[in-house]
């Protein structure tokens, strides 16, 4: 390989943004200014939307609005949930049916079709539906799989509560809501990761918006880039099944060659500023469930990683046990990451084609030359 050659573009620069910035050393993740810290800790899902697309936190006002115009789009058209039906009673891959189901959302968008790809206002509204309708998507498809009927949306539940009321057929009490409101938060941006780099390089062909965030979600379904929390849970659920000292477990892990899921991190090279956000409401969910299994098992092969190894734990590693907790289907841990991160997806999207140029890397080629080859025809073959 070429010293030149950035294999997989790694630390090659393609744009500049406004979005998100991430200190892997440091430990630090911000969204337009704020930590996520912060923002965790105050806004919620809605209002990082809002940041997200419009360059600032909401007013009262501005959020209201926001939260109609969201809830207002929140229903699915019949026939793609007569789709997702089909899929979830064909066992689909929850990340295949939600690819195939948002694909789908375009025949029934009331966007104009003489619309300019890079219109501003029409490319939010449908960015804003296209995030409205995934939750309904996906916990309608849960359901079905399950053998239930799915459950419509409530106007008067916010994006959090309102997912979990879908999927549970009960309205999630006030922790739940919260809990899970402030893990979209988490998720909702990462700069240019994968799926992101999909979804701008879609929209730079002047592409459309349900496109590029079809893009986005098929390179999610990736288990190099989604996927790493249901491992995490799976691993937790074994060490549990086994009766294992989580210790010994990892110990055993290591010296037969197994990778562990939930370490290490391609940007940050100190812990994931959002586990530690997540690995506390871990803890708050086992206390109130009066079992402190999950976490404990985790706070152990963290630590013992740390020490012994020095690696750390990225946001899958608690997101995991935090899902579990509360009832969520392992298999649809990866469709809910996609539920929160079209924010950041609709973002990207928006932010690159205001200055667009079509995303059109070169390859070194390094096969024969035509002095190496000579053509036979094919009856001489």
């Amino acid at each position: 390989m070429s010293d030149d050659l950035k294999k997989g573009l790694e630390g090659v620069i393609v744009a500049e943004s406004e979005l998100s910035v991430i200190d892997g050393d440091a430990g630090k993740l911000v969204y337009r200014g704020y930590t996520i810290e912060d923002l965790a800790k105050g806004a919620s899902y809605e209002e990082v939307l809002y940041l997200l697309w419009h360059g600032h936190l909401p007013n009262r006002d501005e959020l209201s609005e926001f939260k109609q115009a969201m809830v207002a789009a929140r229903d699915v058209d019949d026939d793609v949930i007569s789709t997702v039906r089909q899929l979830a009673e064909a066992d689909e891959n929850p990340m295949a049916a939600l690819r195939t189901a948002v694909s789908m959302l375009s025949a029934f968008d009331p966007a104009p079709e003489d619309a300019e790809p890079t219109d501003e206002t029409v490319n939010l509204e449908t960015g804003r539906r296209i995030t409205a309708k995934i939750p309904t998507i996906i916990a309608a498809f849960t359901r079905i799989r399950d053998g239930k009927e799915p459950v419509e949306p409530r106007n008067d539940l916010d994006h959090a509560a309102n997912f979990l009321y879908m999927l549970n057929g009960e309205e999630p009490d006030d922790v739940l809501a919260d809990v899970f409101d402030q893990a979209l938060v988490l998720h909702a941006d990462h700069g240019l990761n994968a799926s992101t780099f999909s979804a701008i390089t879609t929209a730079s062909t002047l592409s459309d918006v349900h496109s590029a965030v079809t893009s986005a979600i098929g390179t999610l379904k990736g288990p190099l880039h989604g996927g790493a929390n249901q491992d995490v849970m799976e691993m937790l659920k074994e060490v549990d099944d086994a009766e294992s000292d989580p210790l010994d477990w990892v110990k055993n892990a290591l010296d037969e060659g197994r990778r562990v899921s939930g370490f290490g991190h391609r940007v940050y090279n100190v812990k994931d500023p959002r586990a530690k956000i997540l690995g506390e409401r871990s803890k708050e969910l086992g206390e109130a469930a009066g079992t402190l299994k999950w976490y404990e098992m985790s706070t152990t092969i963290e630590d013992y990683l740390m020490e012994e190894k020095g690696l750390a734990p990225n946001v899958d590693f608690y997101s995991a046990s935090t899902y579990y907790q509360m009832g969520i289907p392992i298999d649809i841990y990866t469709p809910i990451f996609a539920m929160s991160r079209v924010g950041g997806w609709v973002a990207h999207v928006f932010e690159y084609i205001e200055d667009n140029r079509l995303i059109r890397p070169r390859a070194r080629y390094v096969g024969k030359s035509p002095d190496e080859t000579e053509f036979v025809p094919l009856d001489e073959r």
